[in-house]
């Protein structure tokens, strides 16, 4: 939830039993920056800092986490290039860098962030490129049922590439719940961990998730 989910919003919901949480997502270079300006500028909530801030941004969100629980730290990521990902793996506690392929604002799509980055036909380089350069562990956050995305061939490339983790926003159009039978599906067909995600709004959703 961008706008929303940052250190304060973690560290309400640890209690409960969460030994692992995802801030963000954080906006890496001047095309999502500036992408995000206009998103804001429409009402939606959304976390926006100068790109020379960006580093020490997270970096402070950590590790107020982190100075609390003994927990895993994950920062959802836009970003045009690896680049900046691959800089932001650096900051010491920071577990988990997650690429981001699933935001669907306008904005974002329009500048080849989020989910529009499934199309993108350097995907396969970009994400090894964070893979093998990354100081933490890479996951990659991907919105499901995208038109012209084949969502298999993107879970494979995820795991070939070396992804430690894949987040799948199962969304389904029209479906006022998650895919399950995708998540079942890519995990039939591929040995990566999956994080399901989407529509989990109570104890029977997690448990069928």
């Amino acid at each position: 939830m961008a706008g929303i989910t940052n250190a304060e919003f973690a560290m309400k919901l640890i209690p409960y039993g969460f030994d692992t949480v995802t801030i963000g997502g954080y906006n890496t270079d001047n095309e999502s920056i500036d992408a995000c300006e206009k998103i804001i500028a429409r009402g939606r909530k959304e976390f926006n800092y100068p790109k020379e801030e960006i580093y020490s941004v997270i970096e402070n969100e950590v590790n107020t986490i982190k100075d609390n629980f003994d927990v895993t730290v994950s920062a959802n990521l836009r970003g045009t290039t690896p680049d900046p990902l691959i800089e932001i793996s650096k900051i010491p506690n920071l577990d988990i860098v997650e690429i981001n392929c699933h935001c669907r604002q306008e904005e974002l799509v329009a500048v080849g962030c989020g989910q529009s980055m499934l199309l993108r036909p350097d995907l396969e380089d970009y994400v090894k490129e964070v893979v093998k350069k990354s100081k933490s562990k890479v996951s990659m956050k991907m919105r499901a049922n995208v038109e012209g995305v084949d969502n298999i061939a993107i879970a494979k490339l995820a795991e070939d590439c070396g992804v430690d983790y894949l987040h799948i926003d199962a969304m389904k159009k029209g479906v006022r719940d998650a895919d399950f039978d995708l998540i079942k599906e890519i995990s039939e067909n591929t040995n990566i961990f999956i994080i399901g995600n989407n529509s989990i709004n109570s104890i029977s959703q997690a448990e069928k998730m």
